[in-house]
Order: C-alpha cells, then sequence, then structure tokens
C-alpha cells in the first residue's frame, strides 16, 4: 500500500531556537519524504526564525512558508489548512521536538483505529537547569497539577481521550465540522475536538512514544498561560453548549474556595473551620505528591517549588475562568478582546 500524501503545520512566530531543530525532526522522519508537504505558518517574526526557514527552503522543496498577518494560533492553522493537499493534516507545535517515526506512527494508528485525530503524550521537559524550570516541567506531567489530562500524563495503553495536543486529523473532519474557531486565542485545538466528538469523532491518545515539550521557564510566564487556558475556557463551553470536561471546572472551585476562606471570619460561627480545614488539605495533598516526585528527581529544591507551581497553575486557570464566566456568560460577550500574551 503506497504511503498517503500528508500535510504538516506549523504555526510559529519568534522561534529560532527551535524551528531549524523540528524541521531536523521532519527531515530525519522514517516516512517517505516526497509523501510530505510542510507548511511553516509564520506570524511575522522578528528574530531569525524566517532567515532559518528560508534557508530549509531552498534544500527541501516540501517546505513551505506561509505568512500568517493575523500573528495568533487559529489563523495560523486555518490558512494551512487551506493551502494543505494532504489525505491527512497533522498539526506540530514549534517549541518542541519530535521523534523519527512520529508521523508514521500517527499515520499508522489512524489506519488501524479508524481514527478522526490521533496524538502522542505531550511530556514536558525543562528547557534549562535551572530549579524553577524543572519544577513546572514535573507539574506539567503531574496528575496532581493536570489532573486527567491524559494527553500530559500519558497512559500505557491506546485510549480514547477528549483531546490530544498536535492532533494528526484526517482531512474530512475539517470538511464535515469545519475550521478553528478564530475567535478562541487559546483552548482552539480543545473546541475543535470538543466540536468532533459532538458530531460522532472518536479520539485517541496513542501509548509508547511522546513529544518533547519545551515549557516556559517562569512562574509568571506559566501564571499567564494558565491564565488565558481558564479565561476562553468558558467561551468554548458556551460555543460546545456545555463544559467539554470536569476537570476544568476543579480550578473554578478551587478559587471560590480560596475566597470563602477569607471572607468565612466575617460570617459567624464556625464555617471558617470548614473552609481552613479544606485548605490544609489542598496544601497537605500538594507536599505529598511533591515529595513523592522528589524520590524520582532527587532534587530536593522542589520540595519547596512544586507546592508553589501547583498553586500558581491551579489559582491563574481558576482566577482565568472567573472571568471568562463573567466576560462570556454573564455578559454575554461574543468575541474575545483580551489580547494573548506570546
Amino acid at each position: 500500500m503506497d504511503s498517503p500524501l500528508i500535510s504538516i503545520i506549523i504555526p510559529c512566530w519568534n522561534e529560532e531556537k527551535f524551528i531549524g531543530k523540528i524541521l531536523d525532526d521532519l527531515d530525519m522522519q522514517d516516512y517517505p519524504q516526497d509523501k510530505m508537504e510542510i507548511f511553516v505558518v509564520d506570524g511575522n517574526s522578528t528574530d531569525g526564525t524566517i532567515p532559518i526557514v528560508n534557508g530549509f527552503l531552498k534544500k527541501n522543496p516540501h517546505v513551505r512558508m506561509l505568512v500568517n498577518d493575523k500573528q495568533y494560533v487559529p489563523f495560523a492553522l486555518n490558512l494551512g489548512i487551506t493551502h494543505a493537499h494532504g489525505e491527512w493534516i497533522i498539526i506540530m507545535g514549534s517549541h518542541a521536538r519530535y521523534p523519527i517515526n512520529y508521523v508514521s506512527t500517527l499515520i499508522n494508528a489512524s489506519l488501524q483505529l479508524n481514527a478522526d485525530n490521533v496524538g502522542l503524550r505531550c511530556r514536558a521537559v525543562p528547557p534549562d537547569a535551572t530549579a524553577t524550570s524543572l519544577a513546572i516541567a514535573t507539574a506539567l506531567s503531574s496528575p496532581f497539577g493536570m489532573g486527567n489530562s491524559w494527553f500530559r500524563i500519558g497512559s500505557t495503553q491506546i485510549k480514547e481521550v477528549d483531546t490530544v495536543t498536535f492532533g494528526c486529523y484526517h482531512r474530512t473532519v475539517f470538511e464535515k465540522i469545519g475550521l478553528f474557531d478564530e475567535t478562541l486565542l487559546r483552548n482552539q485545538d480543545d473546541e475543535f475536538n470538543a466540536r468532533l466528538i459532538k458530531a460522532g469523532g472518536k479520539i485517541y491518545l496513542i501509548p509508547g512514544l511522546s513529544i518533547d515539550y519545551y515549557p516556559r521557564n517562569t512562574l509568571t510566564g506559566i501564571f499567564r498561560m494558565f491564565y488565558q487556558y481558564g479565561l476562553f475556557k468558558p467561551l468554548v463551553s458556551r460555543k460546545i453548549g456545555k463544559p467539554t470536561t470536569i476537570r476544568q471546572l476543579a480550578p473554578f472551585f478551587f478559587v471560590l474556595f480560596l475566597f470563602g476562606t477569607f471572607i468565612s471570619p466575617f460570617l459567624g460561627g464556625n464555617i471558617y473551620i470548614f473552609f481552613l480545614f479544606g485548605l490544609a488539605t489542598y496544601f497537605l495533598f500538594s507536599i505529598f505528591f511533591s515529595i513523592q516526585l522528589i524520590f524520582s528527581s532527587h532534587r530536593l529544591s522542589l520540595l519547596f517549588l512544586l507546592p508553589i507551581t501547583y498553586f500558581i497553575i491551579h489559582f491563574s486557570y481558576g482566577i482565568g475562568y472567573w472571568q471568562g464566566v463573567v466576560k462570556f456568560i454573564v455578559l454575554n460577550k461574543q468575541k474575545n478582546q483580551v489580547q494573548s500574551s506570546r
């Protein structure tokens, strides 16, 4: 059986540190090179990204660059899809590294499972040697930090899931349910996958192989990122007609519980004991899971940094979610008016 033509879409902006490595990863794939077309969709980068890509264009005829004047990811994805000719469309993040059998694994799994979308575990890897980077990467791969987000924590067996990152879609999916929602600067893949499932589609996480994803290396950067994830999640729920997952509500109630803890002493009675007990339970679990991970990493500094990182992830997502509820549900805003920080 001949290998089908596939289209790979890589949205990027100022990714000079990674874009060359990703294109090298694709050049090393065990999938036939003449059966791949690669679209680097650049949002007007101001660093060395464009010259690096241009260097690949000269020696790789299957690599093309598209200009995304609107800069944000959903516009890049839709621009790439409209130019794609492949039977399958694979989305790749520009802040990651990929194994040499990445493409073939996804295509083989799609064919075997008759799936609408398949993906791999996205394993967070520290971008540098600092303790903060290690704490962030550890928290992003932890069930306590991420809940049952299977594409982050992984699975030992093929698992039907609600979403994967950097998915591999059969092109008929886009013909059936449309393109990515351009009003969502964040969570556009979650909304698309929820729409896909609502239309009867199947999404699978494939075990045994993973992508190495390099997250932000500062706590302020993680705060901004998860705040934005939380902010747009109520809009996703509104568009779908229900919350896409139960886990997304946990930070929402966590922030509500924090607020209750602060005001409970003024409410009279002993209600504050309930809130204090709940808050203490959260931090005890946070420390417990941190200690577990310290033994595997042999980094004592995580005992201090991991609970802080967990708190920042949960708190920022919850605060963003609350603002999203007010903005998109209570005030009934139709489009986002918040600029996404890079």
